[in-house]
């Protein structure tokens, strides 16, 4: 992840440890879903867990209250981001996000955070417009890897300071997947919010991609798995 310049409580998610490496959003998130479920802040086995891949075709998406921003509103223009989205079974629980790049309490109900962070109230050009890869959680923690290979320059330099641990690799074997992920086109995306995406995330490896319109709808309609 680069940048361009451009009811959980807070407290519950202070008392344990989690990997934050900046500009490595993708493996934060896949540690973190792991410690949420270890934690048992979510289902065990992360069934109320949705990762959230942000990016679009120009690889150029603007955010707000983010903590790599110099400016005071928080904004940065990054090539993707990844968010975890929580949604207990409980139909009196509001979905929940944990961006551990965000200046937004950890964790922060996703109508805050879209409100915060997406700014659907703030024009943006049509290229800029935010799109959502949501993957379920228990399929990303199988089949995701990454070598790294995004961070370094032509030259093998890396762009950021990598983790210190071992990069992540899938289940299978593979070592990278990464791109498959981060790769979102407005061909992509559903057009509406139904069974047939529902089926599609908690089914495909890719999951389903929703538009930043859709995001709120998707998480108040969708059942989890019994």
């Amino acid at each position: 992840m680069t940048t361009s310049n451009l009811e959980t409580s807070s407290l519950e998610i202070s008392q344990f440890q989690y990997h934050r490496t900046p500009f490595y959003c993708e493996e934060n998130v896949y540690f973190l879903c792991k410690k949420l479920c270890e934690n048992r802040i979510a289902d065990a086995k992360g069934t109320d867990l949705f990762v959230a891949f942000i990016s679009n075709e120009k690889k150029q998406i603007p955010l707000w209250r983010q903590k790599a921003s110099h400016r005071a509103d928080g904004a940065v223009l990054w090539d993707y981001h990844v968010i975890c989205i929580q949604r207990k079974s409980s139909g009196e629980s509001v979905p929940l996000v944990w961006d551990l790049d965000s200046s937004l309490p950890l964790p922060s109900p996703l109508t805050t955070y879209i409100s915060e962070t997406i700014r659907p109230s703030f024009s943006v050009f049509s290229e800029y417009q935010r799109f959502f890869r949501i993957v379920h959680a228990p399929i990303f923690l199988r089949h995701f890897a990454s070598d790294r290979r995004h961070m370094k320059d032509p030259d093998g330099n890396w762009s950021a300071d990598p983790p210190t641990y071992d990069p992540i690799t899938a289940e299978d074997g593979t070592l990278h997947n990464l791109n498959e992920y981060m790769e979102i086109r407005t061909s992509d995306v559903v057009s509406n919010t139904g069974v047939d995406s529902f089926n599609s995330v908690f089914t495909e490896k890719l999951g389903v991609v929703i538009g930043e319109n859709q995001l709120e709808e998707f998480f108040s309609q969708i059942s989890l798995p019994a």
